[in-house]
């Protein structure tokens, strides 16, 4: 169970980040979650919306390149130490993190971070076990 990230390069120039979002705007691609990571001359931009596909299809009919990459989508109870837990039992079963990130959706109680790891069926297995909950690319169209 995963979710779809769209990663695209931005050139590290003013406005550049206000012209992609614009895009997306114009064609009502609404954004759950966004990251930015910069270096001197570009950035990646990596964001989670409910149509990746169409999102994808826009993007690269305005020039930009962008790519999509499964990610996992987990819901952490909002409460001191859930994140360390679950960043716990990944690590105790061999599952490395390569970065995450946060967002939000409308369901109280609870956090919502993105995970990148080397093994997504690995990682989804484990957590399953230790009921985490897991949150789908069809849950994140519905919200």
């Amino acid at each position: 169970m995963t979710v779809k990230q769209i990663s695209i390069f931005l050139e590290n120039r003013p406005g550049s980040l206000a012209e992609l979002i614009d895009v997306l705007s114009k064609e009502e691609i609404n954004m759950r979650a966004m990251s930015v990571g910069e270096t001197e001359d570009f950035g990646i931009l990596r964001i989670i919306v409910q149509d990746p596909y169409k999102a994808i299809c826009v993007l690269k009919q305005n020039g930009y390149v962008c790519s999509i990459t499964p990610v996992l989508a987990v819901a952490v109870p909002d409460e001191a130490g859930s994140l360390l837990n679950i960043l716990n039992i990944l690590g105790k079963n061999g599952v490395n993190l390569d970065y995450t990130y946060a967002f939000t959706m409308k369901k109280k109680d609870f956090a919502y971070m993105v995970f990148r790891v080397q093994d997504n069926e690995k990682a989804i297995d484990v957590l399953s076990k230790n009921k985490i909950e897991l949150i789908s690319q069809d849950d994140l169209a519905q919200m």
